[in-house]
């Protein structure tokens, strides 16, 4: 198979989704044949046809550093967008070429939806200092987007304002709508710093990145910190990464959900090659079906422990791997 799948995105965009191993297959089988950088991979370790992985559990995931040092994509394209990852000064940033930006936005828009309900009722507000200084966030990107769709006059960006937020945010509580306030970590537990009130009628997702900027805390510290002085329990986290187009959403007990097209597996630390039981911590590597233009199929530099329901949570990084710039907690 040596074109995308047919009709991919209606394909995989579903909450249900009663195909994902066939969809895998397929991806796998397009981006094994498509992809110069991965099938080389993919030799190296043996594979030399994809009649050899009739199993998802044996479909190779390429390591996250390799969108540093290799340009991954699947098919020739010229790129509508490139996202880099949230590097400190003086690291090698990862590179996410978009072919279809489109794409990206079914994906992250339909989790939304999946998860917290219409885009068009909420207002946004965005807490992303350190993201906003590039022009090459994923992340600022997605929530640009949310906003145009939300259309609601009072969204908006605010870097180091903590005074207009908090004036912005009491006339959306007064007014009672709904409100996401997007932040990045140290700048959440600044601004919960100088303002303590009762977040009544919006919800905090924070989206990690310390950076260095505070004494690192565990990721409870960290929630329980904003949930106090918001006087709130709607505090969740964002599980994403420049190198994906698709974001898990955690909700309570610091445990994720991902969308039915995302799936998340650990491998053993010391034995890539062999999945944790459910329960045990391992390297955490990702299914995503919406990066069916570079690769569908990521091995990340994160710790973490899969439950039985298949929530699953972030421990921390792989001590070796540099630190992401979006994911500096340890818990």
């Amino acid at each position: 198979m040596s074109e995308i799948p047919i009709n991919w995105s209606h394909k995989i965009f579903n909450s249900k989704l009663n195909n994902f191993e066939e969809l895998c297959l397929q991806a796998f089988n397009y981006q094994f044949h498509s992809n110069k950088v991965y099938n080389q991979y993919c030799r190296l370790l043996g594979i030399n046809e994809t009649n050899d992985i009739t199993d998802i559990q044996k479909i190779p995931h390429i390591p996250v550093e390799l969108f540093k040092t290799f340009t991954i994509k699947t098919g020739e394209f010229e790129s509508q967008k490139i996202f880099e990852s949230s590097g400190t000064t003086g690291m090698l940033n990862s590179k996410h070429h978009v072919a279809d930006l489109s794409l990206y936005k079914e994906s992250f828009s339909s989790c939304f939806k999946q998860f917290f309900g219409d885009i068009e009722s909420y207002c946004f507000l965005g807490l992303l200092p350190s993201y906003l200084e590039k022009n090459n966030s994923s992340l600022v990107y997605m929530v640009q987007q949310l906003m145009a769709i939300s259309g609601n006059p009072k969204n908006g960006f605010f870097l180091f304002e903590h005074d207009v937020l908090f004036e912005r945010i009491q006339s959306l509580e007064k007014n009672k709508q709904p409100y996401i306030l997007f932040g990045v970590s140290f700048a959440l537990l600044d601004f919960a710093e100088k303002f303590q009130f009762k977040m009544e009628y919006g919800r905090v997702i924070e989206t990690g990145g310390m950076k260095g900027r505070k004494k690192e805390i565990t990721k409870d510290e960290l929630l329980s910190q904003l949930s106090n002085s918001f006087q709130s329990t709607k505090i969740s986290s964002e599980y994403g990464m420049s190198e994906l187009l698709s974001q898990a959403y955690s909700f309570e007990n610091g445990q994720y959900q991902s969308p039915a097209w995302m799936k998340v597996q650990t491998t053993e630390i010391n034995d890539p090659g062999k999945f944790c039981k459910k329960g045990k911590s391992g390297i955490i590597q990702v299914i995503d079906l919406a990066n069916i233009h570079t690769c569908c199929f990521v091995k990340t530099s994160d710790i973490g422990i899969i439950h039985e329901d298949e929530k699953f949570e972030v421990l921390g990084r792989i001590d070796y791997s540099d630190m992401r710039g979006c994911s500096l907690l340890i818990s």
